[in-house]
């Protein structure tokens, strides 16, 4: 048969096309062979009144053989294929238990020798102050609220204390009697001066009356203790008038206190700024130095204070720039610069306290906003670095997967200065260029062999 003379004579094992095209054969010879029986079933039918066909032995070797063909293309066809890539896989797989585990690794560098320091801080007026009565009353105007722009000098309220004007009036009138009582006390002066020169010119005369014997000594006596009494006299109406004229100062301070006190009824600006809060209405009660009717901030300039760590304490100086920047303000960029420092480490939290002052002409920055400060500083020596997940931290201290130079792992201790969040600053257990395992996993050891894979330059 043709089919069987094909399959005796291929040498290789018949591709899927034409195992295909077999069964495609087989088909159709058993198509004919169904057709075949059923023309000689009703051949013989008709011919011998009902006899049944059978096929030849011819037939039956045919259909035999066009089977084994059959199995024999699926053998090759499937199972040697499958037989192939199954000896790959346990290639690969004895391959892969027998190789070394490969890491990726890098190479310990030193950081910038500009540093970044980030610091947080509240943001705070200038200068702020509140604006406190000195005056007892009631207030009569308010002339400014929140928000007001006012200027140094600038009228903001307005005090009524009808008993200063009583007071104001009373001691006016002490005054008046104060230099009353002094031109009394001069005027006394004078006619004592005058008593006094008479008592002298008579005593002068006396004495030389009595020098000639003229006259008794008792009578000269007499005469001269009279003069003493007038220069005593004198010197008493002198001090009298020293006091009326320390009276009449006495109360002309008194006055100028009042009317001092008087004028706080009409309260003022102490400085330009912004009224950032107002505590009292028309009408309120008011006492002197306890009640707070405004507060005043300067805000044209503002401050923050930033706590420097004492790792960074000593390259913060005056004058150093520095950047603010706001959350709600994305994008935005404030400069300003190192005014002063506290030149003293605070014992509690080792932080040095730094002012730091921004422009704010526009307005944009508001009190009490919260706000990062970025300080660059210039070191000496830049520290080496290595990402933050690359430390081992158990109960032997603080390692990193190292990896020497015959590619066997040691955790080598180290000792961590600043945390940057996504990297680390190593003070001392590294040197520049040994080569790491960032990230270690379970499959690292001590001791374990790897293959080191170094990351791809782009």
């Amino acid at each position: 048969m043709p089919y069987a003379d094909r399959g005796s004579d291929r040498q290789n094992p018949p591709t899927e096309e034409e195992a295909i095209r077999l069964r495609e054969e087989v088909e159709d010879l058993r198509r004919r062979l169904q057709e075949h029986e059923k023309t000689a079933k009703d051949s013989g039918h008709a011919a011998t009144g009902g006899a049944i066909w059978r096929p030849s032995a011819g037939v039956i070797w045919g259909i035999c053989l066009v089977l084994a063909v059959l199995a024999v293309a699926a053998f090759f066809v499937g199972y040697l294929p499958m037989r192939a890539r199954n000896s790959l896989i346990r290639g690969e797989a004895a391959a892969e238990a027998t190789a070394l585990p490969r890491v990726d690794v890098i190479q310990v560098r030193r950081s910038s020798v500009m540093a970044e320091l980030d610091l947080p801080g509240n943001i705070e007026a200038i200068t702020e102050a509140p604006i406190l009565a000195r005056a007892d009353g009631y207030l009569e105007k308010r002339l400014v609220d929140i928000g007001d722009r006012v200027q140094a000098g600038q009228l903001v309220a307005e005090i009524a204390a009808p008993e200063l004007d009583e007071q104001v009036r009373q001691l006016k009138a002490a005054v008046e009697q104060s230099r009353e009582a002094l031109d009394q006390a001069q005027a006394n002066l004078k006619e004592g001066v005058s008593n006094r020169e008479l008592a002298r010119i008579t005593a002068e005369r006396w004495a030389q009356v009595v020098a000639k014997g003229a006259v008794s000594r008792q009578e000269n006596d007499q005469y001269q203790a009279q003069y003493q009494a007038r220069i005593a006299a004198v010197q008493a109406l002198e001090k009298a008038v020293a006091a009326q004229k320390s009276n009449v100062t006495q109360a002309e301070a008194n006055l100028a206190h009042i009317n001092e006190i008087q004028d706080y009824r009409h309260v003022k600006a102490p400085f330009a700024g912004v009224i950032t809060q107002r505590n009292v209405d028309v009408g309120a009660l008011v006492n002197t130095g306890s009640t707070l009717l405004y507060r005043i901030a300067q805000t044209g300039t503002l401050r923050i204070f930033v706590n420097v760590p004492q790792t960074n304490a000593d390259a913060i100086r005056p004058g150093q720039g520095a950047v603010l920047k706001v959350s709600n303000l994305p994008g935005r960029i404030f400069s300003g610069k190192v005014v002063r420092t506290a030149n003293s480490l605070d014992p509690t939290s080792r932080t040095m306290l730094t002012e730091v002052q921004v422009p704010n002409s526009g307005g944009v920055l508001l009190p009490g906003m919260y706000a990062r400060v970025q300080l660059s500083e210039a070191r000496l020596y830049a520290p080496l670095v290595v990402p933050g997940d690359s430390l081992q931290i158990n109960a032997d201290g603080t390692k990193v997967a190292l990896v020497r130079t015959d590619h066997t792992v040691h955790f080598q201790p180290v000792e961590v200065g600043r945390d940057y969040g996504d990297r680390l600053e190593i003070i001392s257990g590294l040197a520049e260029g040994d080569t790491i395992i960032p990230r270690p996993g379970d499959i690292v050891h001590e001791g374990t062999k790897v293959e080191p894979v170094a990351p791809k330059t782009r």
